[in-house]
Formats: structure tokens, sequence, C-alpha cells
């Protein structure tokens, strides 16, 4: 099987291709095609991956291109991962709003829709090619805002787009390591959009034990989310909320502590990715460890405001998980391709199209809930209803989204103007104009998507 990677100079490439070095069923990938705009990234993974393939005397083959359809032709599978406009454009996405006091954020606020139109007409593009050049092929999207962006695409590809986040099962997992079960007999009952979602009940052989740990002070102080939201707001809730809605519940919280800490994440990535790729660049060997400890230094500070630290000096963590080769993104994607390809069936919590999993929103809206794939694809768990507050706030977010969508689909300012304003997260429809001129003045990309 082939395999493209849109955005192939990116960080999370190397995770994805250890994943596939230990993975020696069959039918297997052979070939994994790198696309990339940015030639030196490109030069960069390829050497990374090299390094990692050493001792593996079946690795898939490995080619790199800056040309979409001579990357994307005869492929099976499609994991994208593309960052239109760079960590500058990252970085001004969280600084836009930081200057109007508003969350400066990749995927939850204002600077996740700049994002987002800026992304949109690029992977829509994308599913063009691929429908035209591997119209059997299914995508996983990687690419943020992933929800919105899966939504976008499937306007081209329909039910063969699906959106892939590992916060929802990484929390499951982790919940079933706390309590001691084994991870393949714990049903994850999970509720939401990517990044706003709530973890209601964990079955473990058709009973809930979460109520079992919501009562355990050492155990549910010890997860990242009772640290992040407090035990008594989790109880209050009755069930264990993405670790996003921090920004939504901590809001004032939040923008406090990014404005206090004095660098932002995009600021920070910019800063040690830069130093990463000049330095991979002009070394001769070592570059994957070199990326390692790149990686390692990223992932200890993520989401540092919501754990009481900054971006160089992190708060409070969990112990350290499993390698993300095997249980992060990598490891959902290729569970993904292993349903599919071999007809291992499995239930994962995946974004895909709603189809009446939750009422109150659309058919073809994308969700992120858990997910039945086998060899017939991808199909969604009937699932309770969310209750008022969840279904409030998800309606909300899912018009935000969807007035993005129409913006970058059409250029339409007015649209633009409608997402941001019906944000929860922007309190002021003057500020929402500030932001659209705001993003229009600072991001190229923006500028040139939102033209009428």
């Amino acid at each position: 099987m082939k395999l493209c990677v849109l955005g192939g100079g990116g960080f999370r490439t190397p995770h994805v291709y250890q994943a596939l070095l230990r993975d020696t069923a069959s039918p297997r990938v052979e070939e994994v095609a790198l696309y990339d705009v940015d030639e030196v990234r490109l030069r960069v993974m390829v050497a990374v991956l090299t390094e990692l393939a050493a001792g593996f005397p079946d690795a898939p083959r490995l080619t790199a291109t800056t040309n979409l359809p001579e990357a994307v032709e005869g492929s099976d599978y499609v994991f994208a991962a593309l960052r239109v406009g760079g960590l500058e454009g990252r970085r001004c996405d969280e600084h836009v709003a930081l200057d109007l006091d508003v969350l400066g954020q990749e995927t939850t606020g204002p600077g996740g829709l700049a994002y987002a139109i800026r992304t949109i007409p690029v992977m829509v593009e994308a599913a063009r090619t691929i429908k035209k050049l591997a119209p059997g092929a299914f995508v996983m999207n990687f690419t943020n805002p992933a929800g919105i962006i899966t939504e976008a695409m499937q306007t081209v590809l329909g039910d063969r787009v699906l959106g892939i986040c590992d916060t929802p099962s990484g929390l499951g997992r982790r919940v079933a390591g706390l309590l001691g079960l084994e991870p393949d007999r714990v049903h994850m009952d999970y509720v939401g959009l990517n990044h706003l979602g709530w973890m209601r009940r964990v079955l473990y052989d058709g009973r809930d034990v979460l109520p079992g740990l919501l009562a355990d002070d050492d155990r549910l102080g010890a997860m990242e989310e009772g640290q992040v939201f407090g035990l008594d707001w989790i109880r209050a809730l009755g069930a264990i909320p993405n670790e996003y809605l921090y920004y939504y519940y901590f809001n004032r919280d939040a923008v406090r502590s990014i404005v206090a800490s004095g660098e932002t994440r995009g600021d920070f990535l910019a800063r040690t990715q830069t130093e990463f790729y000049e330095r991979a660049a002009a070394a001769v060997d070592g570059v994957a460890e070199l990326w390692r400890a790149t990686v390692a230094r990223r992932s200890a500070s993520y989401m540092a405001e919501a754990k009481g630290g900054t971006q160089d000096r992190p708060g409070r963590a969990e112990e350290s998980g499993p390698d993300p080769a095997d249980e992060g993104y990598a490891g959902v994607a290729l569970g993904v391709m292993a349903a599919i390809s071999r007809n291992e069936r499995q239930a994962m919590i995946l974004n895909v199209r709603n189809r009446g999993t939750i009422a109150a929103l659309p058919e073809d809206a994308v969700v992120e809930v858990p997910t039945m794939i086998d060899a017939n694809g991808v199909h969604p768990l009937t699932a309770d209803q969310p209750d008022l507050h969840q279904t409030g706030l998800m309606a909300q977010v899912k018009q935000v989204e969807r007035h993005t969508v129409a913006a970058a689909l059409t250029g339409s300012k007015t649209e633009a103007l409608q997402a941001f304003a019906l944000h929860p997260l922007v309190d002021s429809v003057t500020v929402a104009k500030d932001l659209l001129a705001g993003y229009l003045d600072r991001i190229p990309e923006v500028a040139a998507v939102l033209t009428r």
C-alpha cells in the first residue's frame, strides 16, 4: 500500500513512520510519499526517517516531493498535516487576539478561525487532487482545526475523510491505566466536537467505572484534568471535560496566564523548531536524536498555561505516557488503516459525519464521537443525547464553524465577521470587527482568501 503524507516536512511525520516500521502485519504500507512546499524541511525529515529506519530491512520506501499530484497519485491512504502560513501565521493567530484581550489559540477561539480560513481552500484543493488521482483513498486529517477542516474536505470526498485527534483516546487510556483496567475492554462514552467534548461514562465489561474515579481524590487529582479544572468542577459536571474546554470554562484565567507568560505557544514553537531545522540541515548525522530532544521539549510544555507554568517552565503534569508512535496520533491513524485494510474491526473516537448521532446538529456536521471502523468504512455509534449545556455549546460553535467554512470557500468578509462575532469566546461585535481587521492586516494568507 502507498501512504501519502501532506505536510511531510512536519514534526508528526517521524511518529507515523516509526509506527509503520513496527507494523509487520499484511497488507502493510510499502511506500511513503512525503509532500511539502518547503524543500529544506523535506530534506531534514528524510534524513530523520532514514536514521529511524536503520535496522529495519523492510522499511517502507521513502519519496519526497514538492509536487502534490506526484505525491498523491495512486495512494491508498493520505495523512494530511499542513500548516498554511507556517509558524509565523500561528504567532499572528495568537497575538492579534491577545492584543484585544481575547484568547489566542490555534484551534480554540478566533485564532483557530483565522487558521481555518486560510487553510480550507488549500485542503479543499488537495481533496480535489485526491479525488482525481487516488479516488479510493481514505484521508486521515490531522490538520487543525481538525473538525472544521474535515467538514470542508468532506464537501469533496464525503465519508472518505475523517478527522483524527488523540486527545479523547488518550484520556480513555489514561483513565484505564489509573484504574488498572485492560484498555481493550474499556468503552468510552464521549460526545462533542473536536477540542470540545466530554467523557461521560467509562464502561468496563458493561459497568460504568467513572463514578468511582470521580469520587477518588487521589486518582482524579493525579490526572491532568483534575489539576487543570479542579476536582469540584469535574464533579459538578459529572463528566471529564476535554482539556481544551479549559479555554471555555476558565477563559479569563487562560488569557491572563498567556499574556503574563510573555511568550505564546506559537512564539515558543517558532523559536525551537526554527533552531531544530537549522541545526538538522547542517548536521551530518544524529538528526533523529535531535528530533527526539526537540519533541520532548515541545511535549513537556503542551498547554503549559493550563498547568500553572510557561512554555519554558511547564507546570505539573502526569507521568510520561506511551510512545506517541504507538498511542498518539500515529497510533490512532494506523489503527484506522488496519481496521479498513485488514478488517480488524475496532471502535475509536474520531471526527466523522454526524448522521443523527447528535439530534440537535445537522446530519452532515462533523462531530467527535465513538466510531466503528472496519472494511466497510466508518460508522458513528449510537449515543445518549448530550445535556442542554453540552448541546448549546456544541450548536453555537458548530454554527461558527459553518460560517468559517463559508467564508473560506466564498471569500466573504461578512461570513468571516459572523464567525468571529458569534464565537462564545468573543464578547462583542466590535471586538469581532477588530479581530477581522487585524487578521486581514497581519496574515497575507487570510487577506488572499477574504476578497469580498
